[in-house]
């Protein structure tokens, strides 16, 4: 773990944590014991509302005298507080989902989008989470929502549609950075939709149907070329065959009165009508 990291985490968490070297002075210590004694007089009746139970999921942060009594939340299992000098708040741990309602942006190519996200994140940190700001939920809620329109606006149209694993990451980096005072962990964030004008729809539309419509014609005339090749070939093949395209042309004559019910006029070569003709008068 690198130390220079740790450093700042441990400041972030204690800037607002009074000098425990102070002490709470003459004043503090008597009201404390006072306290005690208090506990002591009215035993066993006061445990009922000394003891508290944290669950697993929460932390207790105990004010004594209105500083923090540790450094570390309480929790969990049964915490102590002392009557008139002790008062504490419950943290929950547990995973929070933040809905990002959907957000007016301006992407880099100067187009109007709607997108809307989620984050999950979760405290990590109970007495960063209750010292260092009023509402973490609050704040961290409106941080997501700015962060979002920031990251988004460097963007253009194309990136964030193609790139949304990255865009999120991005902002789920600045999150991190900024919510690391607060005692907040951000775990993952999701853009959950991508809104466009109508307008913009019909033309990203047809730039797509010409592009297919581009890609259909220069298969078609690598079709037609292959084609023409392969005729070629074959040009050459029966033409050193008589029998061959005699043979080619009936085949072909075949197909079309499989297909179509139609008269065909078929032509006989001369040399076969000078050899009947012949034959006729010499009868």
């Amino acid at each position: 773990m690198d130390p220079q990291r740790e450093m700042p985490k441990k400041n972030n968490t204690e800037h607002l944590i009074a000098d425990r070297q102070e002490g709470i002075g003459v004043c503090g210590w008597i009201l404390i014991s006072l306290s005690f004694l208090l506990v002591l007089i009215t035993f066993p009746i006061s445990i009922w509302a000394c003891i508290k139970v944290i669950r697993e999921y929460e932390r207790a942060v105990v004010f004594r005298l209105g500083r923090i009594l540790s450094k570390k939340a309480k929790g969990p299992g049964l915490v102590l507080i002392l009557p008139c000098t002790d008062t504490f708040i419950k943290v929950d741990l547990r995973t929070v989902t933040c809905n990002i309602p959907p957000q007016e942006i301006l992407t880099k190519d100067a187009i109007t989008t709607q997108v809307d996200g989620v984050v999950y994140y979760r405290i990590h940190s109970a007495v960063s989470a209750v010292a260092n700001v009023t509402d973490v939920h609050l704040a961290t809620f409106l941080l997501a929502q700015t962060t979002l329109r920031n990251v988004l606006g460097t963007q253009s149209l194309a990136q964030l549609l193609a790139g949304r694993e990255e865009v999120a990451h991005s902002i789920q980096a600045v999150l991190n950075s900024a919510t690391e005072q607060w005692g907040i962990k951000v775990a993952r964030v999701e853009i959950k939709d991508v809104r466009i004008p109508v307008a913009m729809q019909r033309a990203m539309a047809a730039e797509a149907e010409a592009a297919r419509e581009a890609r259909a014609k220069i298969v078609a005339a690598e079709g037609e070329m292959n084609a023409s090749k392969a005729l070629k070939q074959a040009s050459v093949v029966l033409a050193e065959s008589l029998a061959g395209l005699q043979l080619r042309y009936l085949q072909t004559l075949t197909t079309l009165a499989a297909e179509n019910n139609s008269t065909i006029v078929f032509p006989l070569p001369i040399n076969m009508l000078e050899s009947f003709r012949r034959k006729n008068t010499g009868g």
